[in-house]
């Protein structure tokens, strides 16, 4: 049996639908920009040759 209103009480308003693809291109604009920029790769060290003896 479905519920009748009560008087003085109005029935609530459902949402305004969202598109889905809407709701995702949103939530990864939202990550990227709440995520900070990546650390810069640090350098390779210059490995210096293998002193060889002189025969």
């Amino acid at each position: 049996m479905p519920a009748s209103p009560t008087p003085g009480r109005p029935l609530p308003t459902p949402a305004a639908a969202v598109p889905m693809r809407d709701l995702l291109a949103a939530c990864a604009a939202a990550a990227a920009i709440s995520t900070p920029p990546r650390a810069p790769e640090p350098e390779p060290r210059a490995v210096a040759p293998e002193h060889r003896e002189a025969a």
